[in-house]
């Protein structure tokens, strides 16, 4: 016989259920009256690793030594022995370590990452693997129901349940390129790389950070989407590496007082302040003084939504773009560069450079990165950084192009760049 506390919760559940919602939790799971999440669970959990990075230190007497970290993965293709995580997990490691559901403990190596967006794709030896089916996180809507699964505080396969919050969330990670979920099930150190998985066992998202004042989970938790987590890995296994869509503008925020002042029929959206000479803003007919309103038909409110959705898309996409010219809508297309080739955005780089662009230098010697704008008032103009200056050296270490900056300034807090201005060279502090 059914106690009454189990009566109710059933009758709940069925309640629920009949509402049609979408959020709403399924009356059965593989078979099995839903009483429990426990099928879901047991479903899900095999393709969610632990993972132990090992790194060697020095410290400040010249000796050597290593030090641990850990996170979370799971496992999305077993056949290859794939395994999405965060990047900040891998970061900088030295030994990659996974430990299966199994217990059994494999070497793991980094296929590719990218800090922009907080994902890694490691391998593993494909043997007698789980992985989780990628579900569509375009799909996801505020209120419906969540798993997520990792291993906090070396705990592992710890599952907690919640809701999606929101979605689209930005401002989080500064500097990336972002578009998270947002989730109250609880998310701790240690959960970062792990599943976030709806009622159908799909993965939707990588838990990838908290936002607390003391460390611990305070009920608002992000996780990068399965559509960017996808689109990295296929450019990754495609490319080997990423190549990250590129407009070729520089841009400021509209809103409603900027579009009274500048007499504008538009409440939001990236006006141009610059275009870039041969990017695909050129090509395109783009101008300085254009607000791009809307990219392949979605609504852009602000810069930094420009910023983010061209970001996220492949170099060589296709994108059709609806701007304003003098209060008249028009539309145009254009193929995106790439942008670690061309151009940089500071913010991609080091926070303390945010507000700059950087290109190729061009000066004959064909090495160095230059400095092709900066914004009054910005991070990297308060710290010295102008127009022209040409970085040839970071931490003592050349710079011959792009990249060369990117990967040695994303591994230091601090940042000591040698710079040629003109005649004379100098040495700027970036903190």
């Amino acid at each position: 016989m059914m106690t009454k506390t189990r009566i109710i919760w059933t009758s709940l559940l069925l309640a629920l259920a009949s509402l049609g919602a979408h959020a709403a939790l399924p009356t059965s799971v593989g078979g099995q009256a839903v009483v429990s999440l426990a099928p879901l669970v047991e479903a899900a959990s095999p393709a969610v690793v632990n993972i132990q990075v090992t790194q060697m230190r020095r410290d400040r007497f010249g000796r050597t030594g290593e030090v641990g970290g850990a996170g979370s993965g799971v496992i999305v293709d077993a056949k290859g022995g794939h395994i999405l995580t965060n990047h900040h997990v891998i970061d900088g490691a030295d030994k990659i370590q996974v430990t299966l559901h199994d217990g059994r403990t494999l070497d793991a190596e980094i296929v590719g990452s990218d800090s922009g967006t907080d994902i890694a794709l490691l391998k593993v030896e494909p043997d007698n693997l789980t992985e989780m089916p990628i579900g569509d996180s375009d799909n996801v809507r505020v209120g419906d129901f969540v798993i997520a699964i990792g291993n906090p505080y070396g705990l592992d396969n710890t599952v907690t349940s919640g809701i999606v919050s929101a979605l689209g969330r930005t401002g989080i990670n500064q500097g990336g390129f972002e578009n998270f979920i947002q989730t109250d099930a609880s998310i701790n150190p240690g959960n970062s790389g792990g599943a976030l998985v709806n009622m159908d066992g799909e993965l939707i998202g990588i838990n990838s950070m908290i936002f607390s004042r003391s460390g611990g989970n305070v009920g608002i938790g992000f996780a990068v989407p399965t559509e960017i987590a996808s689109s990295i890995m296929g450019q990754i296994l495609d490319f080997g590496e990423i190549r990250r869509g590129l407009l070729g503008v520089n841009f400021d925020n509209i809103d409603r007082e900027i579009a009274k002042t500048l007499d504008l029929d538009v409440e939001g959206g990236a006006l141009i302040t610059r275009v870039f000479p041969e990017s695909a803003a050129e090509k395109a007919g783009l101008k300085v003084g254009d607000i791009i309103v809307a990219v392949n038909g979605e609504t852009i409110t602000s810069g930094t939504e420009l910023r983010n959705t061209i970001g996220l898309m492949r170099s060589g996409d296709e994108v059709d773009l609806r701007y304003l010219r003098d209060n008249k809508s028009h539309t145009t297309s254009a193929k995106l560069g790439q942008l670690e080739d061309q151009l940089l955005a500071g913010e991609d780089i080091h926070p303390g450079l945010s507000g700059a662009s950087f290109a190729r230098s061009s000066t004959s010697s064909d090495s160095g990165v230059e400095v092709s704008a900066v914004e009054e008032g910005s991070p990297a103009a308060q710290r010295g950084l102008r127009s022209g200056d040409v970085i040839t050296a970071v931490n003592r270490v050349l710079v011959r192009d792009l990249r060369d900056l990117q990967s040695i300034a994303q591994s230091s807090r601090i940042l000591f760049l040698l710079i040629q201005r003109g005649e004379r060279s100098l040495m700027l502090q970036i903190r």
